[in-house]
Parts: C-alpha cells; structure tokens; sequence
C-alpha cells in the first residue's frame, strides 16, 4: 500500500504526509543548522543521510513530498533548505507557547532555550500550587490557571506544554482545550483523550528509557 494515502471519495485532496517524515524534517533541520554554525554552505543527499542513518534515496523521497529543493552537481544549499524547512513546518514565525504547570519539570522546561532558538516563545506559565503562584521562574511570573483563557487570548497562544502529575492531566488537558488552544505537549505520563482537531505529542521519558533500556539489553545479548 502506498504511504500517500488519498480521500477515497475525494481525489483532489492533497497527499497526507506520513508522520515519520515530519519526524524527520526535524533531524534534518537540526542537521542543516549544526553545518550552518560549522561554515559549511552545502551538502549531498547523500552525506546529509549518512550522519543521520538514513540512505540518500529516503532523504531526496523525504523531501520530494514538497519540492524540489536540490542543485545538480552541489547538492541543497544549507541555508536554503534551512528556511525551507522551517516554512513546511510552520516554525518561520515565532509560536507563542504557554507552560501549565509549574513543579520541577516545568520549572526544568522554563530554563531550556531550545525552546527559544527554534521558534518557540513561553509568553507564560500557570498553576493551581499556591506555593509556586506569584513566583518568578526564568523571567516569568506564575500565574493562576483561572487565567489561561484570557492569558490565550491576549498573547494568541494556540500551544500549550502540559508539565503535571497524571492524575491531574485529565483536567489540566480540558482547561487547555477550553481556553482555545488546539496543540498540546505532554510532558504528564499519561495518554489524553482530545477531539480529533487537536494536536498532541506525548513526551513520557520514563518509556524512552525502557525502549533505551530494550536496545541496550539487546545489543548486550547479542555480544555474548
């Protein structure tokens, strides 16, 4: 089966894009800007695939999904492709970002600039801890999360990074939908249950380690 799913009833609806080309633009955009910092201007499919594990033909199929972004005898032109990317992704403008929750690993998330470099603008974090509401993290001040709505309209926040216990996702998650935003990070280890127009990426790092842990495990077995 083709990985460029149509509409059946509809043939003018443009191709869907399989999530793990979305994935990795990413690697690539990351890539693209680590040889833009080293001064280096241009670079092969080929070359671009082999940091990254991938092989020169899923790199030019990858991009293909979108243009034609190559030069024959060069390559792409890093800073080109860069904005490029960038455009596909929606990440050419700046996303303000409001953070929900405020414990230790939203406090972690407020302290990372990555956010920051790559389009990403925590405008506010809120909480329900009156021991946390009032104070400065990072630059900001925590708010109460009564204030999201507003806080969403003012700023025109459509993202929001969910940093709280599990058990209280569930409702943190529908105060966010009812303020109007539509994107969620999860950080909380626990799956959301959201209306289909919402976007969510789920970020359990205690599952990344046991799928490390897996690999590891494996790899050692293998040695012996």
């Amino acid at each position: 089966m083709s990985i460029l799913s149509h509409n059946s009833d509809d043939d003018d609806k443009e191709p869907v894009v399989p999530k793990a080309v979305i994935s990795r633009l990413s690697l690539y955009l990351r890539e693209l800007q680590h040889l833009i910092r080293d001064d280096q201007q241009t670079i092969s499919s080929s070359k671009l695939g082999r940091v990254l594990g991938f092989t020169a033909a899923q790199v030019r199929k990858d991009f293909a999904y979108f243009g034609q972004f190559g030069y024959p005898g060069i390559g792409y032109k890093c800073e080109e492709l860069i904005s490029q990317i960038k455009k596909i992704l929606g990440t050419d403008r700046v996303w303000p970002v409001v953070l929900v929750g405020c414990g230790n690993m939203g406090q972690a998330l407020l302290g990372y600039r990555g956010f920051e470099k790559q389009g990403f603008h925590v405008v506010a974090a809120v909480d329900v801890d009156q021991k946390v509401i009032g104070k400065q993290f990072h630059g900001l001040t925590v708010a109460h999360i009564d204030t999201l709505s507003t806080i969403v309209a003012e700023q025109n926040v459509s993202v929001a990074i969910l940093a709280v216990p599990a058990k209280a996702a569930p409702e943190a998650a529908q105060l966010i939908l009812n303020s109007g935003i539509n994107g969620i990070l999860n950080f909380a280890p626990v799956t959301l249950n959201v209306p289909k127009n919402v976007s969510t990426v789920e970020v359990d790092l205690a599952m990344e380690l046991e799928q490390l842990a897996f690999s590891v495990y494996q790899n050692q077995n293998q040695d012996q």
